[in-house]
């Protein structure tokens, strides 16, 4: 089995790679992982900015309905949508200068990793960040 992303790599994203988290795929729906994932990071002091095409506002932030019409920076873009649509998520998130790009469970885009990568941003790819921030003990 192949991992994307080792945990030193989960850990520096999770604690020092920024505080503002882009959650692609997040809205209003306490029913969808990305809503309680979502509150886990807040949990943990993250601010998190809901991207979704509707721009609600969740867990008390302004949604966006894209990652470019966030108008402040974004240090790591989680990306909860369809794998097909992944990679150009993953995309947007190097335009846009973050520094770490975070696909949730069964996100899997091989190749949107590799330029991800390459770009010079950090990458976990197929897991969960609200379980990691259980397993290292982060919350």
């Amino acid at each position: 089995m192949t991992t994307y992303g080792d945990d030193a790599e989960i850990r520096q994203i999770l604690t020092t790679a920024g505080d503002t988290w882009a959650v692609v795929g997040l809205s209003d729906n306490p029913e969808r992982a990305a809503y309680r994932v979502a509150a886990k990071l807040q949990r943990i002091g993250k601010r998190v900015v809901p991207v979704h095409p509707k721009a609600e506002t969740v867990h008390g932030e302004q949604g966006y309905a894209s990652l470019a019409d966030i108008p402040f920076p974004v240090d790591v873009v989680n990306v909860f949508v369809n794998s097909a649509l992944a990679g150009g998520i993953a995309d947007q998130a190097v335009t846009i200068g973050a520094k770490a790009v975070w696909f949730q469970l069964d996100v899997m885009d091989e190749a949107a990793y590799a330029r991800t990568r390459e770009a010079g941003l950090l990458m976990v790819m197929d897991r969960s960040a609200g379980r990691e921030i259980t397993r290292l003990g982060l919350a």
